[in-house]
């Protein structure tokens, strides 16, 4: 009995025996239209607001950069000066 089910034959516009297409296939076959069409909305989408940003001067952007690399020299040497007092309060009770 499997074996007749897996040989299953419809029949087609004329009544002439045609083969059911696996599953699979039909779902391979609509899924890259489908990935394409969703791609190209995304990619609308992105576009539209890509329009809505406002980008900065350049001189906001190298007023914005001194103050990164200020604040980061900054924050370096306190960090540098606390690793400092730790360390050498660390090695002093360690020395007892």
């Amino acid at each position: 009995m499997a074996v007749a089910e897996d040989e299953k034959v419809e029949k087609g516009a004329r009544g002439e025996p045609r083969m059911a297409v696996p599953e699979g296939v039909t779902m391979a076959v609509g899924w890259l239209p489908g990935k394409v069409a969703e791609l190209r909305a995304f990619l609308g989408e992105v576009r539209a607001e890509l329009k809505k940003v406002t980008w900065p001067g350049r001189a906001e952007v190298y007023a914005t950069t001194v103050v990164v690399m200020a604040t980061t020299v900054f924050f370096g040497f306190y960090l540098w000066g606390l690793d400092l007092v730790f360390s050498r309060i660390l090695s002093h009770v360690l020395k007892r």
